[in-house]
């Protein structure tokens, strides 16, 4: 019994050093693990805030801390597709998955909250399984600046609960630790998207190559794309969207073994980020 007073009062302080030095609160930050379980997970590393407190961007990890790199893939899903999806239009991709299971290559997958709530199976499992992180890509699938692709826009004051509602959208389905990572819709934002998140606590991630699998018909020319633009410390963005991306599962199939040949070993975004903090 005294041992376990001694665990609890550790924890204790433990949880309060962590909030003195400023670790990450509000929907991006993990929950505490039950007091039955064996280990508390580490908290996901998160870059600084930028100039004036804005939301801080990542594009690439150290170009000089060996031949890593990161492959993330985008679940997009806009909230007003329901209906595409009722017929038969398919915005997952499982085949994508099992081929990087098969491959064994961690990967990122910034997910739509609506994506999750169409698909909450496979999104449960993609959050369950160690060889995959999910961060946040917005609940809707709309711009946070205006002239985006030709998106829809979220107004500047439904920024932060678009990302928040994700979140949520993540926990129902049951992902059990979303990062707190976001990336932009279409990649697109402006200092006022940068600070109507800094509540948010998230750290946005772009990217340093486009794989330019969106609606494209030649896996090779996107797998070209890829291995001509990947360098030590690349986040490479793709998609994982049947309809939107066709090609994406067999130009990874020509990346993965081509990019190991040269060395390069696959990682997480978080590991990217993590070998960063303290690069300045």
């Amino acid at each position: 019994m005294i041992t376990l007073s001694r665990r609890v009062i550790a924890a204790c302080v433990l949880a309060a050093a962590l909030t003195a030095c400023g670790a990450p609160a509000g929907p991006a930050a993990r929950p505490p693990a039950p007091a039955s379980s064996p280990a508390v997970p580490s908290v996901p590393p998160t870059l600084a805030a930028g100039p004036a407190g804005l939301t801080p961007v990542f594009e690439h990890g150290p170009r000089d801390a060996g031949k890593t790199v990161a492959l993330t893939f985008d679940a997009d899903m806009t909230a007003d597709q329901g209906p595409r999806a009722a017929a038969g239009e398919r915005f997952d991709h499982p085949r994508l998955i099992g081929t990087l299971r098969a491959l064994k290559v961690p990967a990122t997958v910034f997910m739509t909250g609506r994506w999750a709530e169409e698909y909450p199976d496979q999104a449960r499992a993609l959050g369950r399984d160690p060889l995959f992180e999910i961060a946040n890509h917005s609940y809707s699938h709309y711009a946070f600046t205006d002239d985006c692709y030709g998106l829809p826009t979220v107004p500047e004051e439904r920024m932060r609960a678009d990302v928040e509602r994700a979140y949520r959208a993540f926990r129902a389905v049951g992902v059990p630790d979303p990062m707190p990572y976001f990336r932009f819709p279409g990649g697109c934002y402006d200092r006022r998207a940068l600070r109507a998140l800094t509540p948010a606590g998230v750290t946005a991630v772009q990217w340093d190559v486009v794989g330019g699998d969106a609606f494209a018909t030649d896996a090779d020319a996107v797998a070209r794309q890829v291995l001509d633009g990947v360098r030590p410390g690349s986040v490479v963005v793709l998609h994982c969207t049947r309809s939107a991306a066709p090609t994406t599962e067999e130009a990874v199939r020509a990346v993965v073994p081509e990019l190991r040949r040269r060395g390069y070993r696959f990682v997480k975004v978080s590991e990217l980020i993590g070998a960063a903090n303290g690069r300045g």
